[in-house]
C-alpha cells in the first residue's frame, strides 16, 4: 500500500496505483483492509465514528469495512492531486482539503475528515524505544524484553510513524529534545 492517489469520479472512489492503472474501490478491493487497519491504529477517533456511522451494515463485514474506508478516503483524499501522493511509499497519509458542501457544519469534521493523528506511544513501544535510545540492536532488545525481533521491528516502525520520523538518529534527537528518557 504505497504511492497511491485517490480521486472521486461519478461519486465513486477511484485509485491510481504506482503502475499507472486506475481502479474503482469496491468492497472486494485489496486496499480496504490495509487502509482500515491504518485508520484503526492511527486515527482511532475517526475509526470509532465511522464504526458508529455505519453500524447498521456491520453484519455484512466486507461491505461495512468498504463503507468506512470509502467515506474516510472521500473526505480526505477525494481531489486528484499529482503533487503529493495520498498514501506515500512509507504508508503515511497526506490529507487534502477536500471541497465539501457541509464544511463548517458537518458533525464529522475534524473527526473523520481532517482527523487527529494518534501519536500516543504505548508502554510496550516506550520500553523498546528506551533500549533503542540506549544503543541496543533489535536482536539485543528482543532478547532483553523477551520479544521476537519481528515485534521489536514493528514497535520501532509504529513509533517512527507516530512521530513522523524515519530513522534512529531522528528518534534520538527527538527523545533528547523532548526529555523523554530523562530521570
Amino acid at each position: 500500500m504505497n504511492d497511491l492517489e485517490f480521486y472521486i469520479y461519478d461519486n465513486d472512489l477511484w485509485c491510481i496505483f504506482p503502475d499507472g492503472r486506475n481502479e474503482k474501490i469496491t468492497e472486494g478491493s485489496e486496499l480496504v483492509k490495509p487502509i482500515l487497519d491504518s485508520i484503526r491504529e492511527f486515527y482511532p477517533e475517526a475509526y470509532a465514528d465511522l464504526t458508529k456511522w455505519y453500524q447498521k451494515s456491520s453484519a455484512r463485514v466486507p461491505y461495512f469495512q468498504f463503507l468506512m474506508v470509502n467515506r474516510f478516503c472521500k473526505c480526505n483524499f477525494g481531489n486528484l492531486d499529482t503533487t503529493k501522493k495520498d498514501i506515500d511509499r512509507k504508508g503515511l497519509f497526506n490529507f487534502e482539503h477536500v471541497q465539501c458542501p457541509l464544511r463548517g457544519e458537518c458533525t464529522h469534521e475534524n473527526i473523520v475528515c481532517n482527523p487527529k493523528f494518534n501519536s500516543r506511544i504505548s508502554d510496550a513501544e516506550m520500553r523498546v524505544m528506551k533500549l533503542v535510545n540506549d544503543g541496543m540492536s533489535n536482536e539485543e532488545i528482543a532478547s532483553e524484553l523477551y520479544l521476537s525481533p519481528h515485534t521489536v521491528k514493528n514497535h520501532i516502525k509504529s513509533v517512527y510513524l507516530k512521530l513522523g520520523i524515519h530513522e534512529k538518529s531522528e528518534f534520538i534527537q527527538y527523545a533528547q529534545r523532548n526529555h523523554i528518557f530523562d530521570k
